[in-house]
């Protein structure tokens, strides 16, 4: 039962690192602009399934954003087209702040979960020592 629970603490653990990983990525480039003739930067999205094994998850791979991002009017910017255009990735920066409070959350919880459970499995090592 404890390693039970360590196994599926830790596929969580995976999860959320993977979520952690994606989302800081989003942010960093939550301000890439390109010229408006090319994609702008994609967001990331993870997928997260249950691994069918009776406990945990795994990642099912990552979903990404459209290309298309959001023109600005930025007529100085090295990279504006002849009507003064930048292309920026569509990406609301609170709602990544919000995912990445969630992700974070979910880590801490699963790492109390690892470290809750090894703490029983040592106590159970020393009864059978007494």
């Amino acid at each position: 039962m404890t390693f039970d629970a360590i196994g599926i603490a830790g596929s969580g653990l995976t999860a959320h690192r993977t979520w952690l990983d994606a989302l800081s990525d989003n942010i960093a480039n939550v301000n890439t602009a390109v010229a408006p003739g090319d994609d702008a930067f994609r967001q990331r999205f993870i997928a997260v399934q249950s691994a069918g094994d009776g406990g945990g998850v795994r990642v099912a791979g990552a979903v990404w954003g459209g290309p298309e991002g959001r023109l600005v009017h930025e007529p100085n910017n090295p990279l504006a087209d002849a009507d003064g255009y930048v292309r920026y990735p569509d990406i609301d920066l609170g709602e990544q702040m919000s995912h990445l409070i969630l992700a974070q959350r979910g880590y801490q919880a699963n790492a109390a979960v690892v470290d809750r459970a090894k703490t029983t499995y040592e106590a159970a090592l020393q009864i059978g020592r007494r």
